[in-house]
């Protein structure tokens, strides 16, 4: 039992709270002993907000409040998993053989379903055994990819915008993050040979994402060229957020980092089967590349995540094994939902940015929304990850606005960094009925204000 004593409230003033006196420190359900809240690392305590929590939470409230919320701020799948990865979980769920504490670093018949994936999909040989780690979601990876290479100080590099937990990530292990700017003239790639080799010097590690969150951007060959040439140069590592693998749009294909000459010997890169086989709940992915390097990885992963499950491995080798054509399938129908999204929403006047894959389109903040602070993606901006960088935020009061008076939550583009800010992220997972009707309330709210 918790007790929650207020400020000069002795226990025993209650009835029967037992002495000797302390003060707790009121937090509303659970109280916490003030004594202990000097006890908090200042890592954790310094730590930034998680955007997408918060941006569940302005939702919720708003539902909660009566509001009617078409929620395009999140990106999680909206459709069912294919009906033989559904069975595979419920055969495996059954297994006896499952039901005891599967391989550190990744059930046999898993590993082999990735190895069998990379070859067929992208004629690239690894190692089951010193190549690749099951683990519990892609984000799982990057926390332990970070953690193994990273140490207080040390620099990591990201695209900016980028996704949120690599600059979180960082933050717990004590390292610096430093951006570089993707170029919007470029389709949102950024321009490696232009980055001040300073930049390249500190760092420890480059992470990339393609297919991109939050741009929708995809990977030409030559980016990932230049990449392994300046970590063979400067002396880091390469790391591709790979969770958007095979969503990509008409004839663009989604490239592993790993096709690319000489990066097994610089390079990892991160797979995840939620918006493949559509079951973000169920947490699966995996970290192939170095075995060097990976090793380390697993050694990380074995003290913090230990194991992945059993049933999800055992499901995610059905899907991996298929031919892939419910991916397929998937690719094209966020497709035509971007084209939705990207029609009515320009024309409603925010204007929607190109995609080649992913499941998000980018939109621009109305202009008359104000401009300060908008970062015109043309610097590099560094950042200590220790949660104390603010940024200017017209596109964080935009979305608040839109979610007040049209019912139609985004996220916030400042969320992925300066580059963002001006910016919102639209998520094309629900159905095209509610798309057309999310651009046709942001219509009518823009022509009202």
């Amino acid at each position: 039992m918790r007790f929650v004593v207020r400020s000069g409230q002795r226990f025993g003033d209650d009835g029967g709270v037992p002495k000797p006196v302390r003060r707790w420190l009121d937090t509303g359900e659970a109280g916490i002993p003030m004594s202990n809240a000097a006890l908090i690392s200042q890592r954790a305590a310094g730590l930034p907000g998680n955007p997408f929590a918060e941006a569940d939470a302005r939702a919720a409230a708003a539902i909660a409040a009566g509001e009617d919320v078409i929620d395009l701020s999140k990106g999680n799948p909206d459709g069912q998993p294919p009906a033989f990865v559904q069975d595979a979980l419920a055969h495996a769920a059954h297994d006896p053989s499952l039901f005891r504490y599967p391989s550190f670093d990744g059930l046999p018949e898993y590993l082999n379903a990735i190895a069998g994936w990379y070859e067929s999909k992208h004629g690239v040989s690894v190692d089951p055994a010193t190549q690749l780690l099951a683990t519990s979601g892609s984000s799982v990876g990057i926390a332990t990819v970070i953690q193994a290479l990273i140490d207080p100080g040390e620099t990591v590099v990201a695209v900016n915008p980028y996704y949120p937990q690599y600059e979180g990530s960082t933050a717990v292990a004590g390292g610096r993050f430093e951006t570089i700017p993707a170029d919007p003239a470029r389709g949102f790639l950024p321009d490696l040979d232009a980055v001040d080799p300073a930049v390249w010097e500190r760092a420890k590690l480059l992470i990339l994402n393609y297919p991109n969150n939050p741009t929708g951007a995809v990977a030409a060959p030559e980016l990932y060229e230049t990449a392994v040439r300046l970590a063979q140069q400067y002396g880091f590592i390469v790391l591709n957020d790979f969770a958007y693998a095979g969503l990509e749009f008409g004839s663009t294909r989604s490239l592993s980092l790993l096709e690319t000459p000489g990066a097994l010997d610089v390079a990892l890169e991160l797979g995840s089967l939620s918006k493949m086989y559509m079951v973000a709940g169920w947490r699966g992915g995996f970290v192939a590349g170095n075995a060097e390097v990976l090793a380390e990885v697993k050694a990380v992963h074995r003290q913090t995540a230990v194991l992945a499950s059993s049933v999800i491995q055992q499901a995610g080798a059905v899907a991996l094994e298929s031919d892939q054509s419910t991916v397929a399938a998937l690719a094209v129908q966020y497709q035509h939902r971007f084209e939705v999204v990207r029609d009515g929403f320009t024309q409603a006047g925010l204007p929607v940015s190109e995609a080649q894959g992913g499941l998000f389109a980018w939109a621009k903040v109305p202009e008359r929304w104000g401009s300060a602070g908008v970062h015109d993606g043309t610097v590099s901006e560094v950042r200590v990850a220790d949660g104390s960088a603010d940024s200017a935020n017209n596109s964080a009061a935009f979305v608040d606005w839109l979610l007040k008076t049209a019912g139609v939550a985004l996220m916030p583009g400042s969320c992925f960094g300066k580059a963002g800010e001006g910016w919102v992220r639209i998520s094309l997972l629900k159905h095209t009925a509610e798309l057309f009707q999310a651009a046709a309330r942001v219509s009518r709210a823009l022509q009202d204000k």
